[in-house]
């Protein structure tokens, strides 16, 4: 089941140039599974005086249009692999909705780390 997760966020990783050589995006896509079934994904955005974001809010943001809070399960990855989710990611997740504690954040094709072990001892 991680496995199809993690080649959703695949399909949508590719690094591209914006208007400057610095300015990039798609270095990191992100898909997540949303305790209805649905899948979203995203890709970070690389700026300029910190304005980009994380390719995790960007899933985010497309499962919040859908009216959707609730993540079962989610995934990072560049071309080196799976990466874990930033500490702003984390808070992000359990912000949006303190169910998102339960989130399955996937470490590779068989394993995942639930957020609580990521987040212990929150402040919420």
């Amino acid at each position: 089941m991680h496995q199809e997760l993690i080649e959703k966020a695949k399909v949508v990783l590719g690094e591209f140039q914006l208007a400057k050589q610095s300015l990039t995006a798609g270095a990191v896509g992100c898909a997540l599974r949303t305790s209805l079934g649905n899948v979203y994904t995203g890709i970070c955005l690389d700026l300029a005086c910190g304005i980009g974001f994380c390719a995790e809010h960007a899933a985010i943001a497309e499962m919040l249009k859908a009216r959707e809070t609730v993540i079962d399960s989610i995934v990072a990855v560049s071309s080196k692999g799976v990466l874990m989710p930033c500490g702003r990611c984390r808070e992000l997740l359990v912000q949006v909705s303190k169910e998102n504690f339960k989130t399955k954040v996937v470490v590779d094709s068989t394993n995942h780390i639930m957020l609580s072990d990521l987040l212990p001892r929150h402040w919420m």
